[in-house]
C-alpha cells in the first residue's frame, strides 16, 4: 500500500479528517488493472498516483503510445501525465454528486496505449469526507392535534437527510422541549421520525407548542442540521385512524403507462360523524421529486402512477402515506413500490480506438479497433454481443467485459480489396433483443508485392523501309496491380545485339509511356526483322520487373529499279543480235533478263516494246522478256534494228529500267559488218570529241610541234601495219553471253555460242561460216576498228577476187556450250 498526501490545505473545519483520508492505496493487478483510494474534494492539479511506476511501465511507452485516460463520462475527473506518468484531478469529485448513497464509491478508467494497443484497467475508489450537514426537506412542520389525543399517540416528522455515507452519515435525532412529546427509540437513522404523546395536551393550559427537532452526523466534527415543529392543540376527537397494514407492496415493469393502479390502502377510525371521515395523503416526508410521480386517491386511499419509470435511474420507491380524519387525528403506513426492468435500452458503442490503415502484410490477429459497449439494463438485458459482416478476413474478440478488440482473421490482399466498410452489430439479449451498429471504414495500405505485366506476352510490329529516324513505331504496355509509387511502371530496353550492332541504334523505348522509337532509316534488303527484349519496371523498393519480346518486321518499299542482267551494255562496243532473212514467224531473237532487289509485288516485272525501227517485226514477252519476229523477215527489212525494252516492276509507284538492243537482219556477215561500222564510228566520234576538245585547248601552245610529231607517226605507224598484215587489225571481238538456265521457260537461250573471225593474207580462197544452229549470232564491232573497216569494205574488187592476195578471210566458228 503507498500513501498519496495532497498538497494544498483544506478548510480548518475538516483539516483532522482530510490528514486520515488522504491515504491512496494502489496495487498491482496482473490482469493488468490497478487500484487507488482518494478522499473527495482533492484540489485541482493533485496527484492521485504514478501508474506508469505502478504498473512497470516506460514513460517512453506512455509518450509513444500515445497514452490516454478513457472514461466514458461527460466530465473528465482524472487526466494522465504523461511527462511524470502520474494521475492528476482535473475536476475537483464531490463523492455526493457522483454516487450519492452508493458505497462504495468509485470512478472505473481505462488507459488505452497503442502501437500496439493495450488496454488497463484503472479503478479509482472516492472516500466520503464529513463535508454535508444534515438537513431536512421542510424548515418547519405543522400539526393539529386534539386535546383528547392518547398518550402513545404517534406522530411522522419526515426524516433528515444527509448525503454523506458511513460514519459521517445521520446518525442520531434530538427533540426539545420534551414535556408533552419524545422522540420514538427506534426511530432514526434511514427511518422516518415519529413524535410519540407521553403527556395529555391541554388546549386550556397551552393551545401551541412549538419543538425543534435536531438531527446529527457521526462525523468529527459533529454537523447538525433542525426543523422547527409547530403543534396546534384541537378540541376533542379521541380515536385515529387506523390501517389495516403497517406495510403494503407492489410490482411494476418500467414501461407502465400512466394512470396504472399500483395498491390501495385503506384505514379505519372508530369515531362517529365527520370524525370518522377519513382522507389519505402522501406524506410530506416524502421526497418531492418521488411523491410527484405517484398519486393517492384521498377518498379511496388508491395509489396510482402519475410520472415515468426508468428502472436504470431507481428500481425501487417507498412511500408513506398517512390517514387523517376530521378531527386531526391521523396514522401512517408504508407502500413499497419494486420496479421490475424492461428491455428499452439499447447498446451504446464507443469506439475508443480505431487504425485508420492497416499494410495489407499484416498478420492475423493484429488489432485494428478497440470498442466499448455499453446497455444499461440489467441481467439478460444487459448482455451484448457483438458481430460484423460476413465474408470479410476480420473477427470480433472480447478481451474484457464490455471491450470489444476488432482483429484481422486472415492475410490482407491490397489487389483484391483496397478497403473495407466494416459494420459492427452489438445485441443485447432481452426479448425482443435491442441493437445498435457502427460503421468503420478501414484502408489497406500497399505493399510491393505484384510486378508489371503486360498486356501481351510478346509484341510484333511492322514498319516500311526507309522511314524518318525518331518514327514512332508502336507502344507496348504494362500494367502493375499496386498502386502509387509501386504502381509506377518504367521501360527499359534490355541489352542485346542485332548483327552485332547494339539494338539501342536500332530502336529506343521510352521510360514513361513505353513507346518504341526508329533510331535509324531501315534497308528492308539489308534487314528483314529483329527482335529485342523490353523490361517493364515498377518504383517499388526493391523493384520488381517483367520482359517481353518485341519483333520487328521491316515492309518492303518500291525503292529500287530493275536491272538489266542480259543483255549486257557495254560502253565501248556495240552488241547485236543477228537474225536470218530465212527466221520463221516466232523466231526466238533474245531474251532480256533482269532482276529487282525489292520483294513481292515490287520485284514482279513485265517488259513491254517502247521503240522499234519496224514494231510490225517483233514483240517481247510481257513476262519472260522474250523477243521473237512476229512476222516472216523478207528482203526489204532494213539489216539494222535498234529495239529499245522497258522492264518495269509492280510497285507504287512503278520503277523501271531501259535496255537498247541491236539486231543485224542479214545472211552474210560482211553485209552486218557494212551497216554497223557507220554506227560505231559515229558512236565513238561523239564520244571523243570532248576530250579531244578540251585536250587542244590545253596544249595549244604545243600544237605545232605535236602536230608534226603526230603526222610522222602515224604515217610511220600505217605503213608498217599495211605491210604486215593488211586489214589483219579488224577487231571483231568474240563476245560470250552468260550462261544460264531458265527453268520452266522455253524459247529462252539455252546455248552458248562462240564465233571466231578468222583472216589470212595471201589466201586463194575466201571462207566463211555461219552458225545454222537454231540460236543466234552475236556480232561485237571493236570502235577502234572503224577506220580500217570501212575501207575494207570499199575494196570490194578485192573481197570478190578470191584468188586476191590481200583477201581477208572471215571464217564464223561455232560451239555449242
Amino acid at each position: 500500500m503507498r500513501m498519496f498526501t495532497p498538497g494544498k490545505k483544506m478548510s480548518v473545519f475538516a483539516r483532522w479528517l482530510t490528514a486520515l483520508l488522504l491515504l491512496v492505496f494502489c496495487s498491482r493487478i496482473v490482469s493488468g488493472q490497478i487500484s487507488y483510494s482518494i478522499p473527495e474534494e482533492m484540489p485541482k492539479g493533485s496527484m492521485i498516483g504514478n501508474i506508469a511506476q505502478d504498473l512497470g511501465l516506460d514513460l517512453k511507452r506512455l509518450k509513444s503510445g500515445k497514452a490516454r485516460i478513457y472514461t466514458g463520462d461527460r466530465t473528465e475527473y482524472i487526466e494522465l501525465n504523461r511527462e511524470r506518468g502520474s494521475l492528476l484531478i482535473k475536476e475537483k469529485i464531490d463523492r455526493e454528486t457522483l454516487c450519492a448513497k452508493m458505497t462504495p464509491c468509485a470512478l472505473h478508467l481505462q488507459m488505452i496505449l497503442e502501437n500496439p494497443m493495450e488496454l488497463y484497467s484503472v479503478t479509482v475508489e472516492i472516500k466520503d469526507v464529513n463535508d454535508n450537514a444534515p438537513s431536512f426537506q421542510k424548515n418547519e412542520i405543522r400539526f393539529e392535534i386534539s386535546e383528547s389525543a392518547a398518550v402513545g399517540a404517534r406522530f411522522v416528522l419526515g426524516r433528515a437527510v444527509d448525503p454523506d455515507v458511513g460514519i459521517n452519515g445521520l446518525r442520531s435525532y434530538s427533540l426539545n422541549p420534551t414535556d408533552n412529546f419524545v422522540l420514538e427509540k427506534e426511530s432514526g437513522g434511514e427511518k422516518n421520525v415519529e413524535m410519540v404523546l407521553q403527556k395529555s395536551l391541554d388546549r386550556e393550559k397551552e393551545g401551541r407548542l412549538s419543538l425543534m427537532l435536531t438531527a446529527f452526523d457521526g462525523g468529527e466534527p459533529r454537523l447538525s442540521g433542525t426543523m422547527n415543529i409547530h403543534i396546534t392543540v384541537l378540541d376533542v376527537n379521541d380515536n385515529a385512524p387506523v390501517f389495516t397494514q403497517r406495510e403494503y407492496k407492489a410490482t411494476i415493469t418500467e414501461n407502465s403507462t400512466k394512470g396504472t393502479k399500483l395498491t390501495t390502502v385503506s384505514a379505519s377510525d372508530a369515531d362517529e360523524g365527520s370524525n370518522s371521515h377519513v382522507k389519505y395523503y402522501i406524506s410530506e416526508a416524502v421526497d418531492s421529486k418521488v411523491a410527484e410521480m405517484f398519486y393517492v386517491d384521498q377518498n379511496t386511499g388508491e395509489v396510482t402512477l402519475q410520472g415515468l419509470m426508468d428502472y436504470e435511474k431507481s428500481n425501487h420507491y417507498q412511500l408513506d402515506i398517512q390517514a387523517r380524519d376530521q378531527g386531526g387525528l391521523s396514522d401512517s403506513c408504508k407502500v413499497i413500490i419494486h420496479v421490475l426492468d424492461v428491455n428499452d435500452n439499447k447498446p451504446t458503442i464507443d469506439i475508443i480506438s480505431l487504425s485508420n490503415s492497416i499494410s495489407e502484410e499484416s498478420k492475423p490477429n493484429t488489432i485494428v479497433a478497440m470498442i466499448k459497449v455499453n446497455d444499461p439494463d440489467s441481467g439478460a438485458n444487459g448482455q451484448v454481443h457483438c458481430t460484423i459482416n460476413d465474408h470479410i478476413p476480420f473477427s470480433v474478440n472480447t478481451p474484457s467485459n464490455n471491450f470489444f478488440s476488432l482483429r484481422t482473421e486472415q492475410e490482407l490482399d491490397r489487389e483484391r480489396e483496397s478497403e473495407y466498410n466494416i459494420t459492427v452489430l452489438c445485441s443485447d439479449e432481452g426479448v425482443p433483443s435491442l441493437s445498435s451498429s457502427a460503421s468503420l471504414r478501414l484502408l489497406i495500405s500497399d505493399v510491393n508485392d505484384n510486378a508489371p505485366v503486360f498486356e501481351r506476352r510478346s509484341y510484333e510490329a511492322f514498319v516500311l523501309e526507309n522511314n524518318t529516324p525518331g518514327l514512332s513505331i508502336f507502344t507496348v504496355k504494362a500494367r502493375d496491380a499496386d498502386s502509387n509509387q509501386n504502381a509506377r511502371v518504367s521501360y527499359i530496353l534490355d541489352d542485346s545485339a542485332v548483327n552485332g550492332v547494339p539494338v539501342s541504334s536500332y530502336v529506343s523505348v521510352s521510360a514513361d509511356s513505353g513507346v518504341i522509337n526508329a533510331v535509324r532509316s531501315f534497308d528492308y534488303e539489308q534487314l528483314k526483322d529483329f527482335h529485342f527484349r523490353v523490361k517493364a519496371q515498377d518504383g517499388g523498393s526493391p523493384p520488381l520487373s517483367s520482359n517481353v519480346t518485341v519483333r520487328i518486321k521491316i515492309q518492303d518499299q518500291n525503292d529500287n529499279a530493275p536491272q538489266v542482267l542480259y543483255p549486257v551494255q557495254t560502253g565501248g562496243s556495240v552488241v547485236a543480235e543477228i537474225v536470218h532473212r530465212s527466221a520463221d514467224v516466232g523466231y526466238l531473237v533474245t531474251k532480256v533478263v533482269a532482276v529487282d532487289v525489292d520483294s513481292g509485288q515490287n520485284a514482279w516485272l513485265s517488259y513491254k516494246l517502247q521503240k522499234a525501227t519496224d514494231r510490225a517485226l517483233f514483240e517481247v514477252g510481257p513476262q519472260n522478256g522474250e523477243i521473237r519476229t512476229v512476222r516472216q523477215v523478207t528482203d526489204k527489212d532494213a539489216v539494222k534494228q535498234k529495239l529499245t525494252v522497258v522492264v518495269e516492276d509492280n510497285g507504287q509507284p512503278s520503277r523501271s529500267a531501259v535496255v537498247n538492243i541491236n539486231v543485224a537482219v542479214a545472211d552474210s556477215f560482211p553485209e552486218v559488218v557494212s551497216e554497223f561500222s557507220d554506227f560505231t564510228h559515229s558512236k565513238e566520234y561523239n564520244d571523243n570529241l570532248t576530250f579531244y576538245l578540251v585536250l587542244a585547248l590545253a596544249a595549244v601552245s604545243f600544237l605545232f610541234i605535236t602536230t608534226v610529231v603526230v603526222i610522222i607517226s602515224v604515217k610511220i605507224y600505217r605503213w608498217r601495219q599495211s605491210r604486215i598484215f593488211y586489214q589483219s587489225s579488224l577487231p571483231v571481238i568474240p563476245y560470250y553471253p552468260p550462261g544460264y538456265a531458265d527453268t520452266g521457260v522455253t524459247g529462252t537461250l539455252p546455248h552458248m555460242y562462240n564465233y571466231d573471225v578468222c583472216m589470212t593474207t595471201n589466201s586463194r580462197k575466201s571462207d566463211c561460216k555461219y552458225s545454222t544452229l537454231g540460236g543466234q549470232s552475236v556480232l561485237v564491232v571493236d570502235p577502234s576498228f572503224t577506220e580500217t573497216l570501212q575501207r575494207g569494205m570499199k575494196e570490194n574488187s578485192i573481197l570478190e577476187d578470191a584468188d586476191s592476195p590481200e583477201l581477208v578471210r572471215i571464217c564464223f566458228k561455232t560451239t555449242e556450250a
